[in-house]
């Protein structure tokens, strides 16, 4: 193999459970409201032709309803749909629970959301070391202290954890072993793994790619040809179940943003309040912890036109309004005005008509670091 190019192999194996909850706002509220059970529901809103949505239950999935799905395009697949309002309080006072289950059985705990996380219980004693025991004890409790079901993956390294958590949803349980991971990696759609999207997928299909095992059987350098000699040897690592990313106990984010790709260039005015609606939306659900003694220092936008040419722009935020959206996390109007005046002035000062990509997001600094710059 030439010099310059090697494959990062793992050399150690770790014990990696990754927790995701089944459909958690829509569980939560068919918890509360049992009338709710068996019937399509989503998550969003704030009326049938406005907003997007946060989630839908499984009923809903069925008819093609999921979550970042606009409302409107929601009740054109399934008319019967029934639309509830999110209630992030008692989603947050759930999530506050499962979390704390998870530090009984390690720190080491990498939480990805309200609803997801990454534990490593490699040095953990309990059930004699058995990851998949102490990951259907997990799976006990949490339905014990909440009502509510997960989905649970045990493997080797966060992304075949990952992928193993979503293979046997709702309510289940899969272990990935090491050396399964050949033959369980050589059927497997390249749009599990995670990281790949729709439009690289559909790129991938178009050249005869649609597994993983489409890849191995291909020479590391016909694929660094592809691909490139990084997207290339990232992909066949992948798609060999290797990933040598590490379980990272839980730091507040550096941001918060959202961005998204698009295949058809038309209605660019649909596009931004659709991820406007989106954004807000997440936004919203954001876990405290995260904002917590932290500050909004700007806002930001990110535009790449049909000639793939990409811009960014960013708007300082003075501590008052920061305050103001961090203190009442529900101001929608305020955050909206504030990005679509960013997109809307950049877009027409460029005299962009046509985007292939929009993003939008926040940048958080703590407080302390204000305080610094007024001492300073």
């Amino acid at each position: 193999m030439n010099e310059h190019i090697s494959l990062k192999f793992q050399q150690k194996y770790f014990k990696i459970i990754h927790v995701d909850m089944d459909c958690f706002y829509a569980q939560v509220e068919m918890r509360d409201n049992p009338k709710l059970r068996g019937i399509p529901i989503a998550i969003g809103g704030p009326s049938k032709t406005k907003g997007v949505l946060c989630t839908s239950n499984y009923e809903a999935r069925k008819f093609g309803v999921r979550a970042a799905l606009p409302t409107i395009e929601a009740f054109k697949k399934c008319p019967h749909l029934t639309l509830v309002p999110p209630d992030f309080s008692k989603y947050k006072e759930a999530s506050k629970v499962i979390h704390e289950i998870f530090h009984e059985y390690t720190d080491l705990v990498q939480s990805l959301s309200l609803d997801e996380a990454f534990l490593d219980v490699t040095n953990c004693e309990l059930h004699n070391g058995s990851a998949t025991l102490i990951a259907k004890e997990i799976k006990e409790k949490i339905l014990e202290r909440t009502g509510l079901t997960a989905s649970a993956g045990v493997s080797y390294n966060k992304m075949m954890a990952k992928i193993a958590s979503d293979w046997q949803k709702p309510n289940g349980l899969t272990l990935i072993r090491p050396q399964d991971r050949e033959k369980f990696m050589q059927d497997l759609k390249l749009s599990k793994i995670p990281g790949f999207g729709p439009l690289s997928v559909s790129r991938f299909e178009r050249m005869g790619i649609k597994t993983c095992g489409d890849i191995t059987k291909l020479d590391l350098y016909e694929v660094i040809d592809l691909f490139g000699k990084k997207n290339g040897i990232d992909l066949y690592e992948k798609c060999h179940g290797i990933s040598n990313s590490t379980v990272k106990p839980r730091t507040q984010r550096k941001a918060f943003s959202i961005e998204r790709t698009y295949s058809k260039l038309t209605n660019i005015d649909e596009r931004i309040n659709h991820l406007l609606d989106e954004f807000c939306t997440r936004f919203q659900s954001i876990d405290h912890f995260h904002i917590e003694n932290r500050e909004i220092c700007n806002i930001k936008i990110k535009v790449r036109t049909k000639e793939f040419e990409t811009y960014t722009r960013e708007q300082l935020i003075d501590s008052d309004l920061s305050d103001k959206l961090i203190n009442e996390l529900y101001l929608v109007k305020d955050v909206r005005e504030l990005l679509y005046n960013l997109l809307n002035n950049t877009l027409a000062s460029l005299k962009i008509d046509e985007v292939r990509l929009l993003g939008v997001g926040f940048k958080f600094r703590d407080r302390r670091a204000r305080q610094y710059e007024l001492i300073g």
